[in-house]
C-alpha cells in the first residue's frame, strides 16, 4: 500500500498534506438509542444469516437427494453468503457497540477487495443458476446430458475464479491511490465509489477502468441472467395446463426472487442514486444487497422449497432418533 509522501504532495499541490492512515465510517449516525436498536437488529440478522446458510450447506452435502446441479449451486451460494455477510456485519456490529468508527486504510482496502471478490462471484453464480433453470425448463429432454457434473464444476469454479480476478484488479487499482485529504466516509462499509472520492490522486484514468470492470462483472452477468429468465418465462407461458405452468414456475421462483433483490438494489445504488436527494437513500439500499440478500437466501429457499424442507425434516428425525438411542 502506498502512503502519501509529503514531498510528492508539496510539489503537486504546493501545500503540506498529512498522510491519512485511517478512515472514519460515519455509518448510521450517532444517536445512542438508534445505535442500540441497530445493533440488536443487525445481530439478529447476522445470527440468522449464518445459521441459515450453514444449515443449507450442511443439508446439501449430507442429503443424497440434494446432490443435483441446482442444489450444488445453492450450496456454493450459501457458502459465499456466509463469507459475504461476515465481511461487513461484524465490523458494523463492533462499531455500533463500541462507538469506534475508525478503520485503517489497509483494512479498508482489504474489506473492499474481499467484498469485490464475493459480490463478483455472486453475480456469476446467479448467472450460472439461471442458466441451469433455462436448461431444466426450456430443454428438459437434454438437461441431464447438458448440465452434467463436469459443467457444474466448471461453472462454479469459473465464478470463484472471476471473483478472484476482480479482487486482484481492485487491489491493483486501489494500491495506486494516495489518501491525504478528508477521511470521513459517509457509509457503513468500505465501498469503491466513496473511497475513490476521498483520494487526492488523479483518478481520471482509474474511473473508466472501474466502469469497464463494473460493466463486465455486473451488467453483463445481469443481462445473461435476464436473457435466461426471459426464455424461461416465455416457455412457461406456452405450457397448456395451469398445473404445469405452476409447477414449472415454482422450480425457478425462489431463485428469481433472490436475483431481483440482489440486482434491483445494486442497480439503484450504483446507477440511479446520482442526485443529492436520492443519495441519502444510498445506505438504505446498500443494506438490502449486502445484509438482506444473504438473509433472504436461506429463508426463501427453505420456506419455498419442498426438497429442502423435506431434507431438513429427515435431518431432524435422524437427530431425534440418535438422541433417543444414545439415551
Amino acid at each position: 500500500m502506498r502512503v502519501c509522501p509529503l514531498q510528492l504532495m508539496e510539489k503537486a499541490e504546493g501545500v503540506n498534506q498529512t498522510p491519512v492512515t485511517e478512515f472514519i465510517l460515519l455509518g448510521f449516525g450517532n444517536q445512542p438509542g438508534l445505535q442500540i436498536l441497530l445493533f440488536l437488529l443487525f445481530l439478529v440478522i447476522y445470527v440468522v444469516t449464518m445459521a441459515g446458510n450453514l444449515l443449507i450447506v450442511a443439508l446439501v452435502v449430507a442429503n443424497q437427494h440434494l446432490h443435483t446441479p441446482i442444489y450444488f449451486f445453492l450450496g456454493n451460494l450459501s457458502c459465499l453468503e456466509t463469507c459475504y455477510t461476515s465481511t461487513i456485519l461484524p465490523r458494523v456490529l463492533a462499531s455500533l457497540l463500541t462507538g469506534d468508527r475508525t478503520i485503517s486504510v489497509e483494512g479498508c482496502i482489504t474489506q473492499l477487495a474481499v467484498f469485490g471478490f464475493l459480490v463478483t462471484t455472486e453475480c456469476y453464480l446467479l448467472a450460472a443458476m439461471s442458466y441451469d433453470r433455462y436448461l431444466a425448463i426450456c430443454k428438459p429432454l437434454h438437461y441431464g446430458n447438458l448440465m452434467n457434473g463436469r459443467l457444474c464444476l466448471q461453472l462454479a469454479a469459473g465464478s470463484w475464479i472471476s471473483g478472484f480476478l476482480a479482487c486482484t484488479i481492485l487491489v491493483f487499482l486501489m494500491s495506486d491511490l494516495i489518501f491525504c485529504g478528508p477521511n470521513e466516509m459517509d457509509h457503513f462499509f468500505c465501498d469503491l465509489t466513496p473511497m475513490v472520492k476521498l483520494s487526492c490522486s488523479n483518478t481520471s484514468q482509474i474511473t473508466p477502468v472501474i466502469y469497464i470492470f463494473s460493466f463486465l462483472n455486473i451488467v453483463l452477468t445481469f443481462l445473461l441472467t435476464l436473457t435466461s429468465y426471459v426464455c424461461v418465462i416465455s416457455t412457461i407461458l406456452r405450457i397448456p395446463s395451469t398445473t404445469g405452468r405452476q409447477k414449472a414456475f415454482s422450480t425457478c421462483s425462489s431463485h428469481l426472487i433472490v436475483v431481483t433483490i440482489f440486482y434491483g438494489t445494486m442497480m439503484i445504488v450504483y446507477m440511479l442514486l446520482k442526485s443529492s436527494t436520492l443519495r441519502a437513500l444510498n445506505k438504505v439500499f446498500s443494506v438490502c444487497y449486502t445484509v438482506l440478500t444473504p438473509l433472504a437466501n436461506p429463508l426463501i429457499y427453505s420456506l419455498r422449497n419442498r426438497e429442502v424442507k423435506e431434507a431438513l425434516r429427515n435431518a431432524v428425525r435422524r437427530a431425534v432418533t440418535l438422541t433417543k438411542n444414545s439415551d
